[in-house]
């Protein structure tokens, strides 16, 4: 379907990829994963044609069509909503302009009636009768309510410009369809609908995203860019993770018999293939799969940060009480009798459609805010660690080296450069990097340098905001294993499915009108609760 051949892209001090000959076929989806900086957005564009490639060429057929997920949120503010998802189909959308403007005429010629003849089929030949009822479902099952079709783009939210716009890319069944990091800025019932449109989306797409879960739930195959080079693997994420520690182990066992080690990658495939789902991308999937053989498996070149939390005491009994929180800002009430009690064990994702709920009741409880009515009290024996989703308080106008930044937070015994330099290696930053000021880092570094603080800090609760946000998947993994084996407590809120699902053991969802807190219960099954659900809906009613 799309074809990329002898691609290479030199920038003025380095080349970014070189020699990538790829074929992207349909009813296939394809993640592009990397480090940060990579080069994944840019693949992206140069497949669009935003970017020329500096060798090679990208080919399309002539007659197919292409869409990509617009990331400018306010090139559309003066059109209607629906009429901005069918801008996503072009050559329909033009046809519909001329086809109007020449009904509107008021001396309506010959020439129009034969004009309006061949638009009115070429019309018909696009789908264009169902142009408007397959937009609307599109906005529907995003969440944008029927109410909002036609108003203005301008009138909607930053969420729902975003939905609308991904509406506009998935519109008109392209033939290939080019999406990055599409589930920024979705809630979760909206991510879920999306993937299953995708599972079932039987031509190309190509997709950069940093949730696990999603890459999981919708790859056929892993596209890799590491270091110059862009290569396929068959598989969803989870399986190029996995099976890449396998070649590695493989690989350093030199003593293995090439019959042995067939017959470990052929068990590891079975036990693999056993917990997949039946969907038919799964079904089509596990065929694939089982066609892998030792050499279409490879060692993986990525660095894994270390992350891991060690308190320096145990919580007694009382962790957190929240009694009657409110607090308004900017005239718009925030938080309104926010009230709950949490124990010793529980690990809380906070859940909401508006994020600033969230960031606003984890500054109220860290002493940041104050609240307008309402209190808080921790445990006599809790100690909090914070990573706030705005950093910028930290690291703006700080000229302090990384080694520098991070002995503040050390204690006597860690504050010397070899053990400060050996655990910033741990972070990946090595050698001479540690001596970068902190104010021109990058936001994925620092977030690692925000989590060497956490770390430092041996507190007993950690309170997250957003953490994945700017990390790479090999440091979200990372930080989410590490969690993982945490003996503390946990409050955190997060748009990362796997990340919540694997951690949290109570789900406390903020709306404008309480709480819904349900204790003893996965991310997964909070979601498919019918009766929490409606609960929910009726709340932000």
């Amino acid at each position: 379907m799309i074809t990329v051949t002898d691609v290479s892209l030199n920038f003025s001090d380095r080349k970014l990829f070189d020699e990538v000959n790829l074929q992207f076929n349909n009813d296939n989806c394809y993640g592009v994963i990397g480090a940060n900086g990579a080069g994944k957005s840019t693949f992206l564009k140069i497949l669009s044609g935003e970017i020329s490639p500096t060798t090679g060429n990208v080919s399309l057929p002539a007659e197919k069509r292409m869409a990509v997920l617009k990331q400018n949120h306010y090139d559309y503010e003066d059109q209607t909503v629906i009429d901005t998802v069918i801008m996503g189909h072009k050559r329909l959308y033009e046809i519909m302009q001329e086809k109007d403007a020449i009904y509107m005429k008021p001396d309506f010629s010959d020439e129009d009636g034969i004009r309006a003849a061949e638009l009115e089929g070429e019309f018909a030949e696009l789908n264009g009768w169902e142009a408007e009822p397959e937009a609307m479902t599109l906005l529907k099952g995003l969440g944008i309510p029927e109410h909002l079709h036609n108003q203005k783009m301008s009138e909607l939210t930053g969420g729902q410009h975003v939905k609308a716009l991904l509406a506009q890319a998935l519109f008109g069944e392209p033939d290939v369809l080019l999406l990055d990091e599409p589930t920024n800025g979705l809630d979760a019932q909206s991510i879920k609908w999306l993937e299953e449109f995708l599972i079932n989306f039987e031509n190309t797409v190509i997709v950069v995203s940093h949730d696990r879960h999603f890459l999981n739930k919708v790859c056929t195959h892993m596209v890799d860019v590491d270091f110059g080079k862009i290569k396929l693997f068959v598989g969803n994420y989870d399986f190029w993770l996995e099976s890449s520690q396998l070649a590695s182990k493989l690989a350093a066992d030199s003593n293995a018999k090439k019959e042995e080690k067939i017959k470990e990658l052929q068990e590891f495939i079975a036990r693999f293939s056993a917990n997949a789902s039946k969907s038919k991308q799964a079904t089509s999937r596990k065929k694939m799969l089982d066609k892998i053989t030792l050499d279409d498996i490879q060692p993986s070149s990525r660095r894994y940060p270390f992350v891991g939390f060690s308190p320096e005491r145990e919580i007694g009994n009382d962790l957190l009480r929240v009694e009657n929180i409110s607090k308004t800002i900017d005239g718009k009430k925030v938080l309104d009798k926010i009230s709950f009690n949490l124990g010793r064990d529980d690990k809380v994702a906070f859940t909401s459609l508006n994020d600033v709920a969230i960031t606003t009741l984890f500054r109220i409880i860290m002493g940041e805010m104050e609240p307008d009515t309402g209190s808080y009290q921790w445990g006599v024996t809790t100690s909090q660690a914070y990573l706030p989703k705005d950093t910028s308080n930290e690291f703006e106008n700080n000229n302090s080296t990384i080694l520098d930044w991070l002995r503040q937070y050390a204690s006597k015994e860690e504050n010397d450069n070899t053990f400060l330099r050996s655990f910033l290696g741990r972070m990946l930053f090595s050698g001479e990097e540690v001596l970068k000021e902190v104010s021109v880092l990058s936001g994925g570094e620092k977030v690692r340098c925000m989590l060497s603080k956490l770390m430092l800090s041996k507190a007993n609760v950690l309170v997250l905001d957003d953490p994945t946000n700017h990390l790479d998947l090999e440091s979200i993994t990372a930080l989410n294993n590490g969690l993982i084996d945490f003996k503390g407590a946990i409050l955190f809120g997060s748009h990362d499915h796997q990340f919540i699902q694997t951690l949290a053991n109570r789900i406390i969802e903020i709306t404008p009108n309480g709480v819904v807190d349900r204790s003893e219960t996965t991310y997964d099954e909070f979601l498919e609760n019918k009766d929490v659900q409606n609960q929910i809906k009726a709340l932000y009613a």
